[in-house]
């Protein structure tokens, strides 16, 4: 194959490019004959190349043949795959490699899918194999495109619940009413009450965020009010409280489920007439400011088993946004970690690198009970207490990730990267067939296939 001038994931006329690395220049004729009207090959025979290929021209596949490798050069091929870009790899392998197990192992740690040699018929099957993996790599290049329109909030993702959310604050910042927000623990709901704040006509004012769980009962209301000099043994001058302190902003309540019903009615009257009164006083103070409220229980339940005032519940609740767990937003799993690495590694001196790929799919089979904040707690935590280039599932405290592989054969690895090409494809393209299709390098009709297959039929549309 003779060396292409210009290499880049497209060329000027609409041809993807896939860089192909064979340090045994070895050379299967029907790899060499590679032909496909919208793809072609950057073939490269050394380790340097290999690196300033992918450091320059960034591509979002590749191809790496495996078999007839000595030790040293097998292990060369793992450094060039392992690197932090958004290069996603298939491997090209003989038959009998697949016998050994530690061959086995290395495939599932490190690549996306593998074809056996010769191919024969099977080029059709990797051209489609080369157009999920192409769909795949845009979707994680979507962090740059995110990360700014919620920066200030730090709410990163591309997932179709991450969409609406997102356009639903849109919605209500500038309607000034009060918000409810719900969801888990560790969601990002103070994030999510932030980004209201931000974009609201309010965001000149403060935010001040109370955690009404966190106080006690008998700090609580004076803490929200505020007091006069000499209401009690110890207040020897007038304090503001949290609600009065948000003068023209915002007050977050977080947690508002575990606000004592005996205070719950003095917040109500806020929230009817605007005015507040200090512990200890006689005067009522009227303050100018939005509620957003935040909770993770479910506050119907707590109304109908009389733990919440009915009348609150409705003043509090006239909009809403439901903030989806982390594994209700499985794509955005690794969008986060790699955002929350970038930000952390500027505070510590580390000489980690980035992620391997074994950290890569433990934290993609994780179930994230603690969320955003578990995630973000886990990457702080690898950045210090790893010895390796790369965060290994060990360093996020996530067990072995090649003992957890392990269970998974190759058939069921290749399906679940399927299933998760097409779901995201779908995602990106908001759930429509021709520009999915397009995306994923495959026919309508073969797209139909897959989303039977994974019975993915949810909103799709056909034009």
């Amino acid at each position: 194959m003779n060396p292409v001038k210009q290499l880049a994931h497209r060329d000027d006329g609409g041809i993807r490019k896939a860089l192909y690395v064979d340090l045994a220049e070895y050379h299967p004729s029907n790899i060499d004959n590679f032909h496909f009207s919208d793809w072609a090959l950057d073939r490269v025979t050394s380790p340097p190349r290999a690196h300033d290929h992918i450091h320059n021209y960034q591509y979002l596949v590749g191809l790496v043949y495996l078999s007839h490798l000595t030790d040293k050069q097998r292990q060369q091929v793992i450094d060039i795959v392992s690197r932090e870009y958004n290069t996603i790899w298939i491997a090209l392998v003989e038959h009998n490699d697949l016998l050994d197990a530690n061959f086995q192992r290395m495939i599932c740690c490190n690549f996306y899918d593998y074809f056996t040699l010769p191919l024969d018929n099977n080029l059709n099957y990797l051209k489609a194999t080369l157009g999920h993996a192409y769909g795949i790599a845009m979707l994680r290049s979507l962090e740059a495109q995110t990360s700014p329109d919620m920066d200030q909030a730090e709410m990163v993702g591309a997932s179709e619940p991450m969409r609406q959310v997102f356009n639903e604050i849109r919605k209500v910042a500038n309607v000034d009413a009060p918000v409810m927000i719900g969801g888990d623990t560790g969601t990002g709901k103070e994030m999510v009450a932030r980004a209201i704040h931000q974009r609201s006509t309010r965001n000149e004012g403060p935010f001040v965020a109370v955690n009404c769980g966190a106080l006690p009962d008998t700090l609580i209301h004076a803490e929200l009010f505020g007091y006069e000099k000499g209401a009690f043994t110890g207040a020897y001058k007038r304090k503001i409280g949290r609600i009065e302190s948000a003068q023209n902003g915002t007050i977050f309540l977080d947690e508002i489920g575990d606000l004592p019903l005996e205070l719950q009615v003095y917040l109500l009257r806020f929230l009817e007439q605007k005015t507040i009164e200090r512990l200890g006083g006689n005067e009522s103070q009227r303050v100018n400011a939005r509620v957003i409220a935040a909770t993770h229980i479910d506050l119907e339940k707590a109304v109908e088993e009389g733990r919440f005032r009915e009348d609150l519940y409705y003043r509090l609740n006239v909009l809403n946004i439901q903030m989806p767990t982390l594994a209700e937003r499985f794509e955005d799993i690794e969008l986060l970690a790699r955002y929350f690495f970038k930000k952390f590694s500027h505070e510590y001196e580390t000489h980690v690198e980035g992620f391997s790929k074994q950290a890569i799919d433990a934290m993609n089979k994780h179930s994230w009970p603690g969320n955003i904040r578990e995630m973000l707690n886990r990457v702080r935590r690898a950045l210090v207490m790893s010895e390796n280039r790369l965060i290994t599932p060990g360093d996020l405290g996530l067990g072995q990730g090649e003992e957890q592989l392990e269970v998974m054969s190759l058939d069921e690895a290749r399906n679940h990267a399927e299933m998760l090409a097409v779901k995201s494809g779908l995602h990106f393209s908001h759930h429509n067939i021709t520009q999915t299709a397009k995306i994923l390098g495959v026919s309508r009709v073969t797209l139909y296939r897959l989303i039977e297959k994974y019975g993915l039929k949810k909103n799709v549309s056909a034009p």
